[in-house]
């Protein structure tokens, strides 16, 4: 990707994020990212995810960004942030308390490319487990997952394909119809190594 972040602007986006989050908690203003440099204000993707440590592992607790760069990278992340931890159907509202037990990554986003096949059995050709996220959409319905998905669950290039259909509430097997479009994306990703901990860039490895 052209579009290259520094791990002191990922922390910044990071520490934004949860300040954003447990500003909402304990007050419910919206911060505002005035000392975010230049290069965070230009518009971007982003999504913000909330993971809680129990013992040795991680479990969501969170997920809600923007695939498309619709907004400034700094306002999107608070707007992400607040998302992740408040309104993700998927989940109750995440506590205050909680936010002791909660790590936070933030995944910036390349724009979505839409993939072109002449048959829909070679998608899974067209992209690489561990570098690429994957959209699909069909029908009004959509699913996006993360590059860091498929290399955390060890799925192959077709399970991954399988996941975001049933993510989009589309049948498993929707990417291989007619149709069905189908995009990828790259990001960057940083997070906490613990809760209120350092700030690292993940690297993901492929399957």
């Amino acid at each position: 990707m052209t579009f290259e972040l520094s791990l002191e602007e990922g922390a910044y986006l990071v520490r934004l994020a949860r300040r954003a989050i447990e500003t909402a908690l304990k007050t419910g203003e919206t911060v505002e990212p005035d000392d975010a440099p230049e290069k965070l204000r230009q518009p971007c993707g982003v999504f913000v995810t909330l993971n809680k440590v129990e013992g040795a592992a991680h479990r969501l607790r969170g997920c809600i960004g923007f695939p498309y760069p619709v907004k400034p990278l700094a306002e999107a992340v608070v707007d992400a942030a607040v998302g992740a931890a408040l309104r993700d159907p998927r989940f109750s509202p995440v506590s205050l308390g909680e936010m002791d037990s909660v790590v936070v990554e933030v995944s910036v986003l390349t724009p979505p490319e839409r993939i072109t096949v002449e048959r829909p059995e070679e998608y899974p050709d067209h992209i690489e487990v561990g570098r690429d996220g994957l959209m699909v959409s069909r029908g009004g319905y959509r699913g996006l997952l993360l590059p860091q998905v498929p290399v955390e669950w060890g799925w192959d290039a077709e399970e991954f394909f399988t996941q975001c259909c049933l993510k989009a509430w589309l049948p498993p097997d929707a990417w291989l119809t007619p149709g069905t479009e189908v995009s990828k994306f790259q990001a960057i990703i940083f997070a906490e190594e613990e809760p209120r901990g350092a700030v690292r860039r993940v690297e993901l490895q492929g399957c």
